[in-house]
């Protein structure tokens, strides 16, 4: 039997080779490689798709977060909100920048960040340290943006949306990515709008912030080899930027299979002892991955494996359980359960009708 692979970026090579060539092409015959028309054609295309005054292309996901914060003067001696269920770039990015992450629970269903519980601990600590939050829309579902919006409002908090997982999805008609001054995207190959390596973004509602990100992706550079900044080297590569051209055009096709194969699962799952992903009142979910929750996590993925269906665990140690974090006096207990029990089960475009039908089945004769 064929391997079904949790993400597959061959794939979606594949589905689009001509016009990707293409594209490539036009950047090798151009002889203009880095910060040149196609950057900036992607920064204005998809500043168009998803409704922002500006997008700052950037080297990767986890440089956009340091970046971002920079800009908003986050540094030594502040302290940063975010969750424990994440990739450890979200908290990487937060360290880089002098700052001190601060970790929040999450709601028990969707597991995003609880924004009650953010604002328990902003009104019992009070700690004027506390600049910023960074809310991660994980899965492909956003987090409660108007109620973290007010919240950040009454306590004056910066907010910066981390939207690595939520490429397209939506609160309330309005797409992630437009609800803080600054919202990064990463573009890694797995993602829903993925390049063929790394890539990133900086986008937002705040044009002076965008700005300075833009200052210090280039060493500060507003006139070159002339730094106004101490900025950095973060730039989008022309090869990256023409590949994400491309495939921004079928990003929302893409998105409607995700959510035609998720329909396939939640179906199909429902009378399974497994936990299915929440569908949030108001929220669009954009799945990017489609994850179950069981305590036989390990049997289940063990047992698919056999099978050859490779499933992922997308976080399997809470960043505040991991060596280089570590913090024994915190308990995060709707983080840890979610960590020992979260499964991916395979969802990307290059999957068929018939792929998600055998994983169904495999599932299925696990539990008997």
């Amino acid at each position: 039997m064929q391997k079904i692979s949790p993400a597959d970026p061959k794939a979606s090579y594949l589905a689009a080779q001509a016009d990707i060539d293409a594209a490539i092409r036009r950047v090798m015959l151009s002889g203009h490689y880095i910060l040149g028309h196609e950057g900036e054609a992607f920064e204005k295309e998809f500043s168009a798709w998803l409704g922002t005054p500006g997008t700052v292309g950037v080297a990767n996901g986890t440089d956009a977060i340091e970046l971002a914060l920079h800009a908003a003067g986050i540094g030594p001696g502040d302290k940063v909100v975010t969750v424990a269920n994440t990739v450890t770039a979200t908290v990487s990015a937060i360290v880089a920048t002098g700052a001190k992450p601060v970790f929040v629970d999450v709601e028990p269903g969707t597991m995003l960040l609880d924004v009650a519980a953010l604002e328990t601990m902003l009104t019992t600590v009070r700690d004027p340290k506390i600049k910023a939050v960074v809310p991660v829309h994980l899965y492909g579902l956003a987090v409660d943006m108007p109620r973290l919006m007010a919240l950040a409002a009454r306590h004056n908090l910066f907010v910066m949306e981390d939207c690595a997982q939520a490429h397209g999805s939506l609160v309330g008609g309005r797409k992630a990515g437009t609800w803080g001054p600054l919202a990064t995207f990463s573009y890694y190959p797995t993602k829903n709008l993925g390049a063929f390596g790394d890539a990133g973004a900086v986008t937002g509602t705040d044009p002076a912030l965008l700005d300075q990100v833009r200052l210090l992706r280039q060493y500060g550079w507003r006139k070159r080899y002339i730094s106004d900044l101490n900025g950095r080297n973060s730039r989008l590569d022309e090869l990256q930027a023409a590949i994400l051209r491309v495939r921004l055009t079928r990003l929302d096709a893409e998105n409607q299979r995700r959510n035609a194969m998720a329909g396939q699962y939640l179906a199909a799952l429902k009378d399974t002892p497994l936990q299915l992903p929440v569908l949030a009142e108001g929220r669009t979910h954009t799945w990017h991955q489609f994850v179950v929750r069981t305590p036989q996590r390990d049997e289940l993925q063990a047992h698919l494996a056999k099978q050859d269906i490779l499933c992922g665990v997308l976080y399997p140690v809470p960043i505040h359980r991991q060596p280089a974090y570590h913090d024994a006096s915190l308990s995060l207990p709707h983080t840890e359960q979610a960590c020992t029990e979260v499964l991916s089960l395979p969802l990307h475009p290059g999957l068929t009708d018939e792929d998600i039908d055998r994983v169904v089945r495999e599932v299925k004769g696990f539990f008997g």
